[in-house]
């Protein structure tokens, strides 16, 4: 234990002998029933971490699997648009319902709660934090094979949160092919090390482009890193994202779900392999 300790460990992500020994994960709602939780995660914005996680979801939910989605992003919540939902969440005095996506996703974001889509959500990161925590403990989750948790960028306050209050089965890390993007990596792995976390896979977004000429894969930022470093950090999948307009067009039209997902294909056979929330 530092000598600084304040003895509140939610604000803290030291990995000390007084953490481990006691427990802070909360429970779901009681009626909610879900097998995995996967997070996405990054650690900078604008890196296309909630289009990693539609697709994740939509790739999911193509092979047959009961899935959800947690927009953790609570002040720019994205997810609802892609999958096309613009209507209100209900509930009753039992807890909150998921709002459906058109293949049947349960989704739960902060825009589901708003009167109007484009009010701004102004709050300091101890709500915002307490709103995610919400979002499992008071929203019901029906038979879930797998959730989803989009996450915001960064290791503040709601990704704290969720690796110390929610029992992540595993992360996915998104990224970019630039030359910060091993610093970014690092702090996105470093943080799940120190939370007992597995990295299940990383993906590269904006990967390359292929000319609409000549079919030639382009790698507009230079050669892919993914490769390398999952193999230094010891991550056992990657996937790579073009830069393609078409995957923009289904967000902009809500139907991202229609869009070709098998590049998430080896990163879900390690979703598959991953520990179950009742192996806990």
């Amino acid at each position: 234990m530092s000598e600084n300790c304040t003895h509140n460990c939610s604000s803290c992500g030291s990995n000390c002998s007084s953490r481990k020994s006691e427990s802070m994960l909360k429970a779901p709602h009681k009626e909610s029933n879900i097998k995995k939780v996967i997070g996405v995660v990054s650690g900078k914005g604008g890196v296309g971490k909630s289009l990693t996680t539609a697709m994740l979801a939509s790739f999911a939910k193509s092979k047959g699997l009961s899935v959800g989605i947690m927009d953790a992003d609570v002040t720019g919540p994205s997810i609802p648009h892609a999958f096309g939902v613009h209507e209100h969440a209900t509930g009753s005095e039992k807890g909150i319902d998921t709002v459906l996506s058109p293949s049947g996703i349960q989704l739960m974001s902060m825009n589901l709660l708003l009167e109007e889509e484009t009010m701004p959500v102004v709050w300091r990161g101890m709500i915002i934090s307490g709103t995610v925590m919400q979002f499992w403990t008071d929203v019901i989750w029906k038979d879930l094979d797998l959730l989803f948790i989009d996450m915001p960028p960064g290791t503040g306050d709601v990704p704290l949160t969720v690796f110390q209050s929610i029992p992540l089965s595993g992360i996915v890390i998104v990224t970019t092919p630039q030359d910060l993007v091993e610093m970014v990596v690092t702090k996105a792995v470093n943080m799940a090390d120190m939370m007992g976390v597995p990295v299940l896979g990383i993906v590269e977004n904006m990967s390359y482009l292929h000319c609409p000429d000549c079919g030639k894969k382009i790698e507009m930022f230079g050669p892919s890193k993914v490769e390398r470093i999952a193999k230094e950090f010891g991550i056992p999948a990657i996937a790579r994202l073009p830069l393609d307009p078409k995957i923009a067009e289904y967000v902009d039209n809500g139907r991202i779900e229609d869009y070709d997902c098998s590049a998430f294909a080896d990163i879900f056979k390690e979703i598959e392999k991953a520990k179950r929330f009742d192996e806990k």
